[in-house]
């Protein structure tokens, strides 16, 4: 006989309640058209691993809400999930559209990403951040398999190189932010390239890298119009004449950060305060305001106006 439908007009508090006066066990509801969708998505993914532990039919319940979960967030857990664990979690996962490898950086290697990244061609954000261990095989099969994506983060992937992003930039047009600090590989030649495919980018950071210089940064801001987030920290060959281009092709510029950028002055700077661009650098008075403070132990009162 077929399992009753049930209203989940209610919350979660009275949900239990209800299921405890009508003496039905939370098992006994329709799994993938109750449980999946209107009540395992709303728990963390540390309750929906602990929930494993129970019992069988418990094991077999989170396994088809794995099954047909499009959010795996790693951090959510809280700790480092064993290797054993995170294949079983994704093994049977055809839907996955974000995927955050956080917790498992120190380990994850392409023999269990590959896999992953095969079997889920409708990932829309991928979080590589740290993952040291992984190659470029892993950033080509997600080039290859991921052709929508949008959001990628290869922070301190310093194994990521120009061929691999100039996959990634063939394939993957539709990309709307990409974080490769720190991947030191990358020279301007690669942000150029990606820069002249990836027409649609609002968010970059290139930070902490010495390669780079104001040639990449003006194809950056001459080709990505809707630039919104712009990170250069630690660039030390960029300077003035890549930020002006910046200012001039980018109008919807919000974030702009130049801290250890010694070649950029506030010259350079000023016009995109007056426009309230977030600059992470403070101007010359607040800085001096600042150690000032440090050294007498308050601020003193200037008068700006004379």
């Amino acid at each position: 006989m077929q399992k009753p439908s049930y209203s989940l007009n209610v919350n979660h508090t009275q949900f239990f309640i209800l299921l405890f006066y009508c003496r039905c066990h939370i098992l006994d509801l329709p799994w993938e058209d109750v449980l999946v969708p209107h009540i395992l998505c709303h728990l963390p993914l540390r309750h929906i691993a602990s929930l494993q532990r129970v019992s069988k039919q418990f094991q077999a319940l989170i396994q088809v809400y794995l099954a047909n979960c499009r959010n795996f967030d790693l951090s959510q857990i809280g700790t480092c999930i064993p290797k054993e664990a995170f294949c079983s979690m994704l093994r049977d996962n055809t839907v996955l559209q974000n995927l955050s490898l956080h917790n498992c950086a120190e380990w994850v290697t392409d023999k269990e990403l590959l896999p992953v990244i095969g079997q889920n061609q409708h990932l829309l954000r991928v979080d590589m951040r740290g993952c040291v261990r992984l190659t470029r095989h892993s950033l080509v099969a997600v080039s290859l398999s991921c052709v929508q994506l949008q959001h990628l983060v290869l922070a301190h992937c310093e194994w990521v190189d120009s061929l691999s992003l100039r996959s990634l930039a063939d394939h993957c047009g539709g990309l709307q932010s990409i974080d490769l600090t720190a991947c030191r590989q990358l020279k301007d030649e690669a942000i150029c390239y990606l820069a002249k495919k990836c027409l649609r980018l609002r968010s970059l950071s290139v930070a902490v890298n010495a390669n780079i210089t104001d040639e990449s940064v003006e194809e950056v801001a001459k080709h990505c119009r809707s630039l919104e987030q712009l990170d250069l920290t630690g660039c030390l060959r960029v300077g003035n004449q890549s930020i002006r281009t910046v200012a001039e092709y980018c109008p919807k510029l919000q974030s702009l950060k130049v801290n250890h950028c010694h070649n950029v002055t506030e010259s350079t700077l000023n016009p995109l305060r007056k426009r309230n661009v977030e600059i992470d650098v403070e101007p010359p008075l607040q800085r001096a305001l600042v150690l000032l403070q440090d050294v007498v132990g308050f601020t003193p009162f200037i008068n700006l106006q004379i």
